[in-house]
């Protein structure tokens, strides 16, 4: 067999290499643009879906904000109010005794329980009274041995008298007898004097209330010795009536004192701590006659009849000085008030159900309600509760406030009852927003596991 030289053999497979060459040559490019389609069909699709949850997004925030905001509303009152000064008062006993014996000895059980009540005049305790029954028997012994004595001083004069006209004794005789008589009368006055010392301090053994109050808790028990005005026994405290000291700046004190001249007297209110609860109502007794240049106050002083006794010594109480009564003053809850940009202002709700800023003017602000001078008119709805979600014109679902302990202040009927406003239009709303609330709540029950795997078995 013939063999073929080297170089004829290269040659031959030469031309074998040019089409693989020319294959991969067409194929890189198809790969580079399929490589950039697939590029840019991710890029399509993540742009895609991001607009679509943005629309989402802004779609939910459209339906949030269409959505009625629930509110609570009350509507404006027209109806008397006082206008008052507050102050911080201290309830005082209107009358304050600390008793004390004014006689020394023993002190025996007394004659009271703690905390009763007593009356001018009651015994209360009583000190061993045998020391001065005794002294009172030696005085009145000792007259009856001064009037025996004026008795015999005074026949005798008699007797020198017919002797002295006879002629038998002298005159120096007859002044001696006149002037012995004269000593037993002074005697006798002396005697009498003593017996009614005597007389009072065995009085004084049975200590009595000097006012009508309360008694408190004894100091002494029995069994000690007291010493005559200055062992305290007991304090005994009027309750009815009863006094209220309290201070005011000294520029609201001329308006006080005028009104005060111009009438008989103030009213004045009693509350508790929490200025809620009114305990009493009392009357403006007077003022102090100087300012205390240290605080610039003045003290005042009220009293209260206190007949259920809501007051107790040392009680801490706020009082409200009423100075005039507006009998036709816009009241609303002071929860109402805002203040913005605008100034002060309030949430009304409109006949749409829809709501609108409404600039207000306060007059006083009197605790859980608000006095206005104008802005609003009565029984327009105003709202209390939700108002950091409202925008003006934006729709709303109003309920009647919901009772708590001190409430509204205001009246407890939902605002539709109370100002006639369109209750139909609010039930309607109130309905619909209960109907998406249902839409929603099925839609979202639509995707739990259960719901997918039943919607898969009826397919």
């Amino acid at each position: 067999m013939e063999t073929m030289p080297l170089s004829s053999t290269s040659e031959l497979s030469q031309p074998a290499r040019e089409p693989e060459k020319r294959k991969s040559s067409w194929l890189r490019p198809i790969i580079y643009l399929l490589l950039i389609a697939a590029a840019g069909y991710a890029t399509w699709r993540v742009y895609t879906n991001q607009k679509a949850a943005a629309q989402q997004t802004a779609n939910q925030a459209n339906a949030l904000l269409n959505r009625p905001t629930p509110v609570q509303a009350v509507p404006v009152e027209k109806r008397p109010m006082p206008i008052f000064l507050t102050a911080l008062g201290t309830v005082t006993p209107y009358m304050s005794v600390t008793v004390k014996a004014r006689v020394s000895g023993e002190l025996e059980p007394v004659k009271f329980t703690e905390g009763q009540q007593v009356k001018q005049g009651e015994t209360i305790m009583v000190i061993d009274p045998k020391p001065y029954q005794a002294a009172l028997d030696q005085a009145k012994g000792t007259l009856a041995h001064d009037e025996a004595l004026l008795k015999n001083a005074q026949a005798e004069f008699r007797r020198y008298s017919a002797l002295y006209a006879a002629g038998v004794v002298s005159k120096e005789t007859l002044d001696t007898d006149e002037s012995n008589q004269g000593q037993y009368l002074g005697a006798i006055e002396s005697d009498k004097a003593a017996i009614e010392t005597a007389e009072l301090q065995l009085g004084w053994c049975y200590v009595q209330s000097p006012i009508n109050g309360r008694i408190g808790l004894r100091l002494v028990d029995p069994g000690n010795i007291i010493t005559a005005n200055t062992t305290n026994l007991v304090i005994v405290n009027q309750f009815e009536p009863i006094a209220v000291y309290f201070t005011l700046p000294e520029n609201e004190l001329p308006q006080v004192l005028a009104t005060l001249h111009g009438q008989e007297h103030l009213v004045a209110e009693a509350y508790d701590r929490g200025d809620t609860v009114k305990l009493a109502t009392g009357k403006l007794l007077t003022a102090d006659n100087q300012i205390d240049t240290t605080t610039g106050t003045d003290k005042l002083k009220a009293v209260f009849d206190n007949t259920d006794e809501k007051l107790f010594p040392n009680q801490f109480v706020n009082i409200h000085l009423v100075m005039e009564d507006r009998p036709d003053a816009l009241v609303v809850p002071s929860a109402a008030i805002q203040t913005g940009a605008q100034g002060t202002f309030v949430w009304a709700v409109q006949p749409d159900n829809t709501v609108k800023i409404q600039p207000v003017k306060v007059a006083l602000a009197e605790g859980q309600v608000t006095i206005l001078d104008s802005g609003v008119s009565a029984g327009q709805p105003v709202v209390i509760d939700g108002a950091d979600r409202l925008r003006p014109g934006g729709s709303v679902v109003v309920s009647a406030p919901r009772r708590t302990g001190q409430g509204t202040g205001l009246g407890s009927g939902p605002p539709s009852a109370q100002s006639g406003g369109p209750a139909a239009a609010r039930g309607s709303g109130a309905a619909q927003a209960g109907g998406d609330a249902g839409k929603r709540k099925g839609a979202a029950d639509s995707t739990t596991p259960d719901a997918k795997k039943h919607k898969r078995e009826q397919q």
